[in-house]
């Protein structure tokens, strides 16, 4: 499903127009984006978790000259799934 299929389904399942559905969207997208900006986490009970967590410098290879390089440290982006969602799914 693409971020345009939920705007659709946001907009059906609440009755408003594909702008406000749009808008909606864009607005709780923008809210996590900034509240993992800030180190923040997103929790929505039974759903999940986002956080950002710190990925380590480590050592890898160029696959085209097999070269040893240094990947540098970084935050990066992680979801952990709620237990009602892992149980939908599993369901």
């Amino acid at each position: 499903m693409t971020k345009m299929g939920i705007v659709a389904k946001v907009a059906v399942e609440a009755g408003i127009t594909q702008a406000a559905a749009e808008k909606a969207v864009n607005v709780m997208l923008n809210g996590i984006t900034d509240a993992l900006k800030n180190g923040d986490k997103v929790t929505f009970v039974g759903f999940g978790t986002f956080e950002v967590r710190e990925r380590a410098a480590r050592t890898g290879r160029n696959p085209q000259t097999g070269e040893e390089m240094t990947i540098a440290a970084c935050k990066v982006p992680a979801f952990k799934p709620g237990k009602a969602l892992k149980a939908a799914i599993n369901a």
